[in-house]
Parts: structure tokens; C-alpha cells; sequence
């Protein structure tokens, strides 16, 4: 790529660790996904760039060693390193304490995470431009409703978790999983929790099980090699729409969020507890519009040296 990475700071690479934290945590979540709060936290389109720069990098390496080193400068490295290290400790710091709270507190669990999915919505949104033809906002509303049907409908599908699932399941479920790392509005969690492979995947991560681990990682990385390029190229050539469509599959998504319903993921009305999971809600939206006020105070701070990918749109 031609463009330069931003320069890199002491205080960026910290800020960047701790986005890291953040989306690590959400993909440890069912229902939340870490390409949600990639946006939230304003790195999105640029988390988006590094990565589609790193396998251009890798595809020199192996085809053109002595071009290496021109693509390995024009990786974010200054991003991807510092959220890497983020996501990962997370991931492995916090398994445990996220899916036992999950898993005891289902209703006051859901209840905060769907108000943070339902304000995360705007992020999306905003970065739209609205001041268009009719024609072209219905365009938009079409896709939006498209998207979050297809999410209601996907995340209404549970199957029993497998007790001993086979390594190459592990490995083809990682591959589709991880795209919901870089596609706002879907869990990957969801998507092993839809294949019965959420827990045994979880207690693989708490129990350090490496075969598990690398089948996992190599999956991913494969996913990521084949999905990254086309929302790139997406994100480019059709920003809007592609905004339109993932802010479609965050409202569906809140489906799998909805703070009442049974161990089959039917929903129902509410009911007890009713108070503290309607608070938990207030509390999520209260947590993404501070984590967004905090990214804009930045953001203005850091005046013309903020990365222009980084910015919400007002």
C-alpha cells in the first residue's frame, strides 16, 4: 500500500491495547460481536486496511522475497500488534469470568449487552451519508431491513453442544467464526454456540489445550485471508451500502440479546428478574456513548494527527 501507517505513540499503543481488551472481551460474548466495538472504539476501517495490508505482505513474502520489506512498512503495525496483544490477553485472562457470568447471570448478562448493541447502532449510521436522493436512502432502509432479517433469523438457531468435537470441525468452524471478527452485527461466539462448539471451544481456551488451539488458529487465519480482502474491497467501493448492511445485522442480532428467554433461545415476555436486566440495559447504552464521547474528546485533541480512518462522522 502507499500510504503510510500513522506515527506511533506511547499513549496510541496503550489506547490500542486496551481496544483490544474490549473487542477480545466482546468475542468471548454470544451475541456481541468484536467487529461491533472495533467500530465503536473508531478503529474499524483502519483495523480493516492493516489486515488487508499483512496478507498482501504475506503473499509478497512468499511470492516476491525481495519486495518483503517495502509491504512490511505499510502494514499498521503501530494498530495490529498492540489490539493483537489486547485481544489476546483477554481472551485468555477473562474466558472463564465472562462465561461463568453468562452462564449464572443469563437475563442481567444479556440485559447489558443488549443496550450496548442497541447503541452501538449509531456508530454505523453516522458514518453514513444520509443527505442523498429518496431513492437512495430507501436503498439504504431496504438493505438495513434485509440485514437485520437475516440476522433474526440466523441467531434463532441453537444445536446442542458436542461433548468431543473433532479437530477439523474445530478448524472449518473457526474459518466461518472469525469473520464475525471483522463484520459488525454478527457474534462469532453465536456462530460456535449455532454448531454446538461455544463450550467445548471455551474449555479448550480456559484449559490451555493446545491441538484445540492451533486447529482454532489455523481455521482463522484462513477465514480471515478469505474474508478480509472482500470487505475491503467492499468497504471501498461500497462504504455506504456495506455501513447499511451492518447496521442491518447489529439490530437483528439484538434478537439473540433479548435479556427473557429459555434454554432453547425461544424468547419470551418480561419477567423475573425484570428490574436489574432493564437496568443493565440502561447501564450498556450509558458504557458505549462514554467509550464514544471518549473517542470524539480524543479525536479533537489530537487535531490533524488523528488518522482520518479513525474519526466518526458527525
Amino acid at each position: 500500500m502507499s500510504i503510510s501507517p500513522p506515527r506511533v505513540s506511547l499513549l496510541s499503543v496503550v489506547l490500542n491495547v486496551l481496544r483490544g481488551v474490549l473487542i477480545g472481551m466482546a468475542e468471548l460474548v454470544p451475541g456481541i460481536s468484536g467487529g461491533t466495538v472495533a467500530l465503536v472504539v473508531g478503529i474499524y476501517e483502519r483495523a480493516l486496511h492493516a489486515a488487508h495490508a499483512l496478507l498482501h505482505c504475506a503473499k509478497v513474502l512468499l511470492r516476491r522475497p525481495s519486495e518483503f520489506k517495502d509491504a512490511a512498512r505499510a502494514v499498521d503495525w503501530g494498530l495490529l500488534l498492540p489490539v493483537g496483544i489486547g485481544m489476546a490477553g483477554a481472551v485468555f485472562s477473562l474466558s472463564s469470568v465472562l462465561h461463568a457470568f453468562v452462564t449464572h447471570h443469563p437475563e442481567t448478562s444479556r440485559g447489558l449487552f443488549f443496550g450496548m448493541v442497541l447503541m452501538s447502532l449509531a456508530v454505523p449510521l453516522s458514518m453514513m451519508a444520509w443527505r442523498v436522493p429518496r431513492r437512495r436512502q430507501a436503498l439504504y432502509g431496504l438493505i438495513i431491513l434485509v440485514g437485520a432479517a437475516l440476522a433474526f433469523l440466523s441467531t434463532s438457531q441453537v444445536s446442542e453442544p458436542h461433548a468431543h468435537p473433532p479437530l477439523i470441525a474445530i478448524f472449518f468452524a473457526a474459518s466461518v467464526a472469525v469473520c464475525a471478527l471483522v463484520l459488525p452485527g454478527v457474534s462469532g461466539s453465536l456462530v460456535l454456540l449455532a454448531m454446538g462448539l461455544y463450550a467445548p471451544v471455551m474449555a479448550a481456551v480456559s484449559a490451555r489445550h493446545v491441538p484445540t488451539l492451533l486447529a482454532f488458529a489455523a481455521g482463522a487465519l484462513l477465514g480471515l485471508a478469505l474474508f478480509v480482502r472482500v470487505l475491503d474491497y467492499l468497504m471501498t467501493r461500497y462504504r455506504d451500502l456495506t455501513l447499511a448492511a451492518m447496521g442491518g445485522l447489529m439490530l437483528g442480532s439484538l434478537r439473540a440479546l433479548w435479556p427473557w428467554q429459555d434454554e432453547s433461545g425461544a424468547l419470551s415476555g418480561p419477567q423475573d428478574p425484570v428490574a436489574l436486566p432493564v437496568l443493565m440495559v440502561a447501564v450498556g447504552m450509558g458504557v458505549v456513548l462514554l467509550v464514544i464521547a471518549a473517542e470524539k474528546w480524543g479525536l479533537a485533541r489530537a487535531g490533524s494527527t488523528a488518522a482520518p480512518s479513525e474519526k466518526h462522522p458527525s
